[in-house]
């Protein structure tokens, strides 16, 4: 039974599973709590895990207040090769066998701090003519994707295990943490794809408070939000 009439508005902050995509979190989110008015303030990739913010009720209207928020990231891409969709749902194509050092390494993520220009993968979900870019993209089409000015306000590398390389991230919003793999195994001469991603903090929401789309029922959803002020 549909609960719009009487639920209260708010945000919600849930940890998205892998393998399903935004949509479906909103979809999951109906079925558990009756609500139908319900949407997000800022999409992750199917893949990709972590913090989404829901917004209930007339919350929904001030998504694009939480959309601009800074964001910060824990990823993890592979050096060696590339991908076609510059994250491993791509084909994947080996380039490189170099194995850097991790001063090398530190260094090139480095580079990246600060306002940097990034032109986002073609399989992005940026509008190109009023159509989404990976719509172009999956018909074979060659999409011009237009250059922005991101900032970068820090990174950490959390670990190196070749192949592999992780790192926590911070950006302004509309940052693209698979554009910037890219653009580091290109600084590395080495090649690299996301492999893994995780949001952990959307500006003052933390990963660390939210809850699995298992733990929301039409009983205790109401508990969970968070009020909003129109």
């Amino acid at each position: 039974m549909a609960m719009d009439s009487v639920a209260p508005n708010g945000l919600l902050l849930i940890d998205k599973p892998a393998g399903i995509t935004s949509f479906d979190i909103i979809r999951i989110l109906r079925r558990n709590t009756g609500v139908r008015k319900i949407g997000h303030a800022g999409t992750l990739d199917p893949a990709a895990t972590g913090l989404m913010l829901m917004l209930f009720g007339t919350a929904t209207k001030q998504a694009s207040r939480f959309s601009g928020l800074d964001k910060t990231y824990v990823a993890e891409m592979t050096l060696g090769a590339t991908s076609t969709t510059g994250d491993r749902e791509g084909e994947i194509t080996k380039v490189s066998t170099r194995q850097l050092s991790q001063t090398r390494v530190q260094a090139a993520l480095q580079h990246f701090v600060g306002e940097i220009t990034q032109t986002p993968s073609q399989y992005s979900a940026i509008k190109v003519g009023g159509v989404r870019a990976y719509k172009l993209a999956r018909a074979g089409k060659d999409v011009a994707m237009p250059s922005r000015q991101v900032t970068v306000h820090e990174i950490k590398l959390l670990g190196y295990d070749y192949p592999r390389v992780r790192f926590e991230v911070k950006v302004s919003s509309g940052t693209y943490i698979r554009t910037l793999a890219e653009d580091i195994g290109q600084q590395l001469k080495t090649g690299a794809y996301l492999s893994a991603l995780q949001r952990t903090q959307i500006g003052q929401y933390n990963l660390d408070y939210a809850s699995s789309l298992d733990a929301v029922d039409v009983a205790n959803f109401a508990s969970k939000l968070a009020p909003i002020q129109d």
